[in-house]
């Protein structure tokens, strides 16, 4: 017994599918003239959100990779002499007693270390090009917080800071920086005036190129980790009296602690100890993250909106040109109803071709996306991500809008007279 739907697909949509090809193909320039508007909007569309996603994705890992349990006190640098001057008279600076106010009067820190940088003026061996790596004094516990696997040796340990050790870390940058393609561990960095033997190699890291929410722009990579109270530190300390004592608190919490409250006592805490000379800042990568994800969705509609004005136009151009072909073939709509086609059959005609020219234009302008997308990672450097939702989106906004803009030109053809479209010259 033959299925009544496969009869009706072989016995009409399929020939009026076939009809729909024949008449476009009879009007090749015009049919792609028509296509275009879907065609560069579809690709528009992939084409935005694949870099919209590429730029947040980046910047979402880099926030993942800081630590959802993780808290980052940072000290804010004055933007002139003057301010600072006016910041001085209250306050001291980022200090070794807010770490012990901190630990003290939060509970459910698992780990804690004070970070103090600066960049070098002298370095031995010379750097093999690019920006001179960034100096770091940090505890142990910093590797834990910061989520820092090493590649080669080890990260120095409690005895090694507390004796202020001449012992040093080298990210993925420096080391290739300073020694190239060379076993580093075991040899010696001179900076400024003091040498440090390496001991190990951390892994790579995510960076960013600008300030995320208050985390200072800078290649994660190309860092020399030092014990924290090394003498590189104190001679550095004596060229300005105006530095803070550290620059950077990093905590983290236990699994289940109130992350935002904790950081609310923090802001609190040193409030009171800088007497309000707001010269810090507090980052939480959690609600970093959470409000991360919610500028991605907004971003996303924006895209999408701005994006779709052109699928909007591809439409308008879909109805006007369908509004033509109804014109042009008038006779031939009145020659079918005559001979016994319904107005649904002409209306089906119709519609089949805008779906079409639709699908056709969807499927060139993705390929046509996608092609821009990695274009414009491979010429700017940006990372670009095309994802499955943004190519499905395009697609079904191109065809929805095609069959909708169609819709007019089809039900005026079906209720042309028969009589007087027969008559029609």
């Amino acid at each position: 017994m033959i299925d009544p739907r496969t009869h009706l697909w072989s016995a009409d949509v399929l020939p009026e599918f076939r009809l729909g090809l024949e008449n476009l193909r009879a009007h090749k320039l015009r049919s792609l003239l028509t296509m275009l508007g879907m065609i560069f909007g579809v690709a528009a569309v992939v084409a935005m959100l694949s870099i919209g996603a590429g730029a947040q994705q980046e910047v979402m890992a880099f926030i993942e990779q800081l630590g959802v349990r993780n808290l980052i006190v940072e000290a804010r640098e004055a933007p002139d002499g003057q301010t600072l001057q006016k910041v001085r008279k209250l306050s001291s600076g980022l200090s070794f007693k807010d770490l012990r106010i901190i630990q003290t009067n939060l509970d459910g820190i698992s780990a804690l270390t004070a970070r103090k940088r600066f960049t070098p003026s002298k370095l031995m061996p010379r750097p093999l090009g690019g920006d001179a790596p960034i100096v770091y004094g940090v505890s142990p516990p910093y590797q834990a917080i910061a989520n820092m696997q090493v590649a080669a040796g080890r990260f120095f340990d409690e005895g090694e800071t507390t004796a202020a050790a001449p012992v040093a870390v080298l990210g993925e940058a420096a080391a290739a920086a300073l020694f190239g393609t060379d076993d580093p561990i075991g040899k010696y960095v001179k900076v400024n005036d003091q040498w440090f033997r390496v001991v190990g190699v951390a892994g790579p890291q995510l960076t960013v190129q600008s300030d995320v929410a208050g985390v200072p722009a800078q290649d994660r990579n190309n860092i020399i980790y030092v014990p924290l109270y090394s003498s590189v530190f104190r001679l550095e300390d004596g060229q300005s009296a105006q530095k803070d004592e550290i620059d950077g608190i990093y905590l983290q919490m236990q699994p289940g602690s109130d992350i935002p409250a904790a950081a609310a006592l923090i802001r609190g805490i040193l409030d009171v100890a800088h007497r309000g000379a707001g010269d810090f800042s507090i980052v939480s990568p959690a609600q970093l993250l959470a409000e991360q994800r919610r500028t991605q969705r907004i971003f996303e509609m924006v895209m999408v909106a701005i994006a779709s004005i052109s699928l909007l136009v591809g439409g308008i151009g879909i109805m006007n040109i369908m509004l033509a072909s109804v014109l042009e073939r008038t006779r031939e709509i009145g020659v079918r109803r005559a001979i016994g086609a319904r107005q649904r059959d002409v209306v089906r005609q119709f519609l089949i071709e805008t779906t079409i020219i639709s699908l056709t234009g969807g499927v060139a302008g993705i390929l046509l996306g996608v092609g821009l997308s990695q274009l414009i990672g491979v010429l700017a450097g940006w990372s670009t991500i095309v994802t499955t939702g943004s190519i499905v989106l395009a697609f079904g906004v191109s065809v929805f809008i095609g069959i909708v803009f169609g819709l007019y030109p089809a039900v005026r053809a079906s209720r042309l007279d028969p009589v007087k479209a027969l008559h029609y010259e």
